[in-house]
């Protein structure tokens, strides 16, 4: 299976790529190597996570619709597993702009995308962010997350309500994973 990867450079895209090609996927990673976080790191955790596995890498932004478009059609993709995004609360309070063109416009592109190309399964990432000011322990996926309180948490519930629109009018098989706090080497 052909998979794209996209934040593949990221911690959870790295180890999410060495896992699926650690059970006999072929991967293809997407990543804008932007500088929220350094992009040597960056770099780095590519050479030391996956080096030694076959991959291929492309230096793409995902609001690039034609680059996308391309990547999709020549490496014949089969599956995506969505993990770019503007990530962190106190950033999107001082650049709601950049969050909502990367975090729903880049995810809009994806879909419609996957959607032309007959992807049928489209994984991509949430946040407990969703959950806003929600004071219940622990937390459900049935829980109420119609009060997002930044707007990275608007972006990740926007994702959610568009990955439902493109499950329900199209058949694609989406699956939100609503990540808590992410570490790791």
């Amino acid at each position: 299976m052909k998979i794209l990867v996209t934040g593949g450079a990221g911690f959870i895209g790295s180890c999410t790529a060495k896992a699926l090609m650690d059970r006999g996927d072929e991967v293809v990673i997407v990543d804008n190597f932007n500088d929220y976080y350094d992009p040597q790191l960056k770099r780095d955790r590519v050479a030391n996570v996956l080096g030694g596995y076959d991959f291929k890498l492309y230096e793409a932004d995902i609001r690039d619709k034609e680059k996308m478009e391309e990547i999709f059609k020549n490496e014949g993709i089969e599956k995506v597993v969505h993990l770019a995004a503007m990530a962190g609360v106190r950033y999107s309070l001082e650049n709601p702009l950049l969050y909502t063109d990367v975090n729903v416009m880049g995810t809009a592109n994806l879909l419609e995308i996957s959607r032309l190309h007959k992807i049928k399964n489209f994984v991509y990432a949430s946040s407990s962010s969703v959950y806003g000011v929600n004071e219940k322990v622990p937390f459900s996926e049935t829980d109420n997350v119609d009060n997002p309180i930044s707007p990275y948490a608007a972006t990740k519930k926007a994702n959610e309500l568009q990955a439902h629109v493109y499950s329900y009018t199209h058949g694609m098989n989406t699956t939100g994973l609503r990540f808590f706090t992410v570490y790791g080497p």
